[in-house]
């Protein structure tokens, strides 16, 4: 879906777009964004207290129990939804009856318990919501676990934990998704690799020991989008999320360079953009479905690139040049083409430097990365749309931050983040602000975010 950080030297990977750093130094945020409010307040949140009561196992299900206790405690207090309570002795709480006056002594306000019971060649997971100041059961439910072993078992148990948030707040979760980036190794190949919202299972996916660049998620989940070099020119491909089953978006006469794609909401049509047409750059689409009819959206001489979709497909924010290499910025379009307008805090003569915008799947907010200090340090900012994006949320305040990519809960986005230690894949809250480290230490670029992931 984005180029990170080659949109400040996209000849780094072979496209020869040179974009140069503003300089350093210069003038304060509040005088580079006129009109425009930064900071990294938050508004205090109650998070209520949520405990877990030791999961419990019957036919054969008592050894399976503690790690699938572990993965929901995990995954809830990953949501930031909750102050979460588990590692509980089950001498302190019981193991039978639900005792609420305890729970209540104890601080809980919600109460999930679960019993994990042997099933054929796996298990079902009984869970129950427990509202501990009415002294009742909420909401139960009976979800199908493969066995440990199964590729597939700790997206099953994912999928629980985002149910118990949906139970408590009516929100969705996104412990049930998992996040595409590239990756480079020690021979500089960057490849493309998944990994689960909690960090784990790192896989990879693609393996042409050469350059990738910009994997996007299908709408489903199940295939991949990306930019390769392989033949020796970037071009467009599509790949089911094991790597296999490629297909290549063909290129037409003067087709110049295919780069940044991301999929249309309906699932079927990719936008992506071609720089070098026939001297003409833009933002194209292509029916994958169908496997034709390559169409135009906008363009001009100069780059639009990294193209991003409403919810609802009506409308998409892109990063363009034509305010010059040196001033990078976000703007919106209808998504079928049309007239633009700047969604960045642009004002002529006064700089700036936006880029990787990605809309949320609530559809009020935007996501990029901004230089908005003198000491040319990148930010992760969010414009709400419904203040027509003059009002813009600083979400970092430390090292470099680029390239976000929003979760399926529309409140978490995952992000690059250079520490003193390196490179990582780092995800913030946006309501708390919370930041927590994701993959540590790898050399690590331009993620997205997948959708929900349902059931196989």
């Amino acid at each position: 879906m984005r180029v990170g950080r080659c949109v400040r030297g996209i000849a780094c990977a072979g496209v020869g777009l040179a974009v140069g750093l503003l300089p350093l130094g210069g003038v304060s945020a509040q005088e580079a964004l006129p009109g425009v409010s930064l900071g990294l307040q938050y508004a205090d949140a109650y998070l209520p207290a949520l405990a877990l009561k030791p999961f419990t196992g019957s036919f054969g299900g008592a050894g399976v129990a503690p790690q699938v206790e572990a993965i929901v405690g995990r995954d809830l207090r990953n949501s930031d939804r909750f102050e979460v309570m588990d590692s509980l002795p089950v001498g302190l709480v019981g193991d039978d009856v639900v005792d609420y006056s305890l729970w209540d002594r104890l601080g809980a306000v919600w109460l999930v318990s679960g019993q994990v019971e042997g099933a054929g060649e796996g298990f079902v997971l009984i869970l129950e919501l427990h509202d501990v100041v009415y002294g009742e059961v909420r909401e139960r439910g009976r979800f199908r676990l493969p066995q440990p072993s199964d590729e597939d078992f700790r997206m099953s148990v994912h999928r629980t934990s985002d149910e118990i948030v949906r139970w408590a707040t009516g929100d969705p979760g996104m412990a049930a998704s998992r996040i595409a980036f590239t990756m480079t190794d020690n021979e500089g190949n960057k490849d493309v690799y998944v990994i689960d919202s909690d960090g784990e299972n790192l896989d990879r996916v693609t393996r042409y020991n050469n350059l990738v660049e910009s994997p996007a998620w299908s709408m489903d989940g199940e295939r991949l989008a990306l930019t390769s070099w392989k033949t020796g020119v970037p071009r467009i491909y599509e790949v089911d999320r094991f790597g296999g089953n490629e297909k290549m978006v063909p290129p037409v006469r003067g087709a110049g360079d295919y780069i940044t794609p991301t999929y249309h909401p309906d699932g079927k049509t990719l936008a992506f953009s071609v720089l070098g047409s026939d001297s003409r750059s833009g933002i194209f689409t292509y029916d994958v479905e169908q496997g034709c009819c390559l169409s135009y959206l906008s363009g001009g001489p100069w780059y639009d690139i990294s193209p991003t979709y409403s919810p609802d497909g009506r409308w998409m924010a892109f990063n363009t040049l034509r305010f010059g290499d040196q001033v990078p910025q976000v703007m919106l379009m209808p998504g079928e083409g049309g007239s633009a307008e700047t969604l960045s805090p642009y004002e002529y003569g006064n700089g700036g430097y936006y880029t990787s915008p990605d809309w949320s799947p609530n559809g009020d907010l935007v996501a990029f990365h901004g230089r908005i200090d003198f000491r040319g340090r990148y930010h992760i900012l969010v414009a709400n749309l419904e203040d027509n994006g003059r009002v813009l949320r600083q979400l970092t305040s430390e090292g470099n931050n680029e390239d976000p990519s929003w979760a399926p809960d529309g409140r978490h986005l995952v992000f690059v983040g250079e520490r003193s230690w390196g490179f990582g894949l780092m995800i913030v809250d946006v309501t708390n602000g919370r930041v927590r480290s994701l993959l540590g230490g790898r050399r690590v670029g331009v993620p997205d975010w997948s959708p929900a992931l349902a059931p196989r």
